[in-house]
């Protein structure tokens, strides 16, 4: 069997190379068209998650800062009056004298302790969408951080700070006290720090939860 090689003219392998080399390029073209398309959505993408998790952040500082300052301003009468009556029992007035002073002052003594609601859905959808993987690294980290931070305090209210709080017990001191009936007074001061603490220790944490959540909000460069 006999093959005899095709002559082919100089300027046909030129055209063949001019064409093989455009179509070359058109895919090249289109692979760095597809790439850039790509990078500018995931950018866009990061850039409006960004956005939401710090207006989400921001709305969180808010209401820690707003927690913060109402359980400060309850914690003064509170200290007022457990000064007092330990004032009162040191001194050795009676307990109906002391009684009487602690319903003279009941309306200072404000129970409950405020506690921001630690909102995390904008995270969530970031993190869900995957969004949040193309956030810049270091951005990103505060962000977690920050959510993270949340996340302890929210486990702490729930567990923590209820186990160093007797509720049922407060409310039936106050209800007695409102009520005009004697009450105990060291049961009583008893209580009140039990309050007291448990606001002191309120306030510190989420003093300590606010700090990552303002690294988050910084701007780089401060």
């Amino acid at each position: 069997m006999h093959f005899e090689v095709p002559k082919v003219k100089l300027h046909s392998l030129r055209e063949f190379a001019q064409h093989y080399l455009m179509i070359v390029l058109s895919i090249l073209t289109a692979l760095g068209l597809e790439q850039w398309i790509e990078s500018v959505h995931h950018r866009h993408a990061a850039e409006y998650a960004s956005a939401r998790i710090e207006a989400e952040l921001g709305d969180t500082l808010r209401d820690i800062q707003k927690a913060i300052d109402v359980d400060q301003e309850h914690l003064k009468p509170l200290i007022a009056v457990d000064k007092a009556i330990i004032d009162d029992v040191r001194s050795g007035k009676s307990d109906a004298d002391i009684n009487q002073h602690i319903r003279q002052l009941n309306d200072q003594v404000k129970l409950g302790i405020n506690w921001p609601a630690f909102s995390t859905e904008a995270w969530d959808v970031a993190v869900a969408n995957q969004s949040a993987s193309w956030i810049d690294v270091e951005r990103l980290h505060r962000f977690a951080a920050a959510y993270a931070a949340q996340r302890d305090a929210a486990s702490w209210t729930a567990h923590n700070m209820t186990l160093a709080l007797d509720a049922p017990r407060m409310v039936d001191l106050h209800t007695r006290i409102g009520l005009g009936k004697d009450v105990d007074p060291i049961e009583f001061l008893t209580v009140l720090q039990q309050m007291i603490n448990t606001s002191n220790e309120t306030v510190g944490y989420l003093e300590q939860t606010s700090l990552p959540i303002k690294a988050a909000l910084a701007k780089q460069g401060q």
